[in-house]
């Protein structure tokens, strides 16, 4: 039987497998969600304030692509969206427990 030490988090010193440390990494994280008019007026929701060390940045990027139906890329830590998706993002952040202004 392995020690029971080992599976509890060093923050919270609960079980791991209850995902409390990565419920506490996004409450911690105070996103912005912002557009800006890219070329021929195209505008992208751009989502900032990700802590790579405590999200995978590539894996909410997908699922936020797949949820709005539009392409998006990964540029510098943030996530860019093609096309205005400010409150649905926000929405859909806020329903993964993450802190959105």
């Amino acid at each position: 039987m392995a020690n029971d030490k080992d599976d509890l988090s060093s923050i919270t010193g609960l079980p791991e497998e209850l995902g409390i440390d990565e419920d506490l990494g996004r409450t911690e994280q105070h996103l912005s969600i912002r557009t800006e008019k890219r070329r021929y007026d195209k505008p992208v929701t751009i989502v900032e304030g990700l802590d790579s060390g405590e999200v995978d940045v590539k894996e909410l990027a997908s699922e936020l692509k797949r949820k709005m139906a539009t392409g998006g890329t990964i540029n510098e830590g943030a996530i860019e969206l093609q096309g205005d998706h400010r409150d649905r993002v926000a929405e859909v952040l806020r329903e993964k427990g993450y802190e959105v202004a």
